[in-house]
Order: structure tokens, then sequence, then C-alpha cells
């Protein structure tokens, strides 16, 4: 039988570097839990800030697009980890 492949965790370790799981019991451990929940999390608020910039945007001043790209490209690279590490996950299991 093969090793699990590591999954790639929701967020980032030193000098942001990519965190991994190693585990034999599957997807149901605590650091999985926690990895999931953090995803839902980080998904949920990529969703309020698209929201808020989709009504900011028409009347914004510079120093609010600003802060508002930040705000997206840090909401932005959260949900590629996600995705990357969910089709990880799926490839393993076709």
């Amino acid at each position: 039988m093969d090793a699990p492949e590591p999954r790639l965790l929701p967020w980032s370790g030193v000098d942001g570097k990519p965190c991994y799981l190693i585990t034999d019991d599957g997807l149901d451990g605590p650091v999985s839990r926690l990895a999931d929940t953090t995803e839902t999390v980080q998904l949920g608020m990529g969703a309020d800030v698209l929201a808020h910039a989709r009504a900011l945007i028409p009347d914004a001043l510079p120093g609010e697009l600003r802060h508002l790209a930040e705000c997206l490209t840090v909401a932005l690279a959260d949900a590629l980890r996600v995705a990357e590490s969910r089709g990880r996950r799926l490839r393993r299991l076709v």
C-alpha cells in the first residue's frame, strides 16, 4: 500500500512556506478537522471581501482601493491554496 500523500494545509509556515500534514488516520484527525474548518472560514471571508469590493469599487477613494486590493489578494491566495489542497485530495480518490 502506498503512503498517503501529504495534505497541503490552509496556512503558511515560516517565511510563507507551505505546511503539510502527513497522517495515517485519513481525514478525521484533529489537525485535519482544524484544516477543514480553516478552509471553510477562509472561503467565507473571501466571499465577504468580494461582496464588499463589488459594493465599494464604484465610489472608492484611492486609499480604499489599495486596502481593498490587499484584502482581495489575501483572499485569492487563500482560495487558491484551498483549491490546490482539495484538488490533490480529489486526484487521490480517482
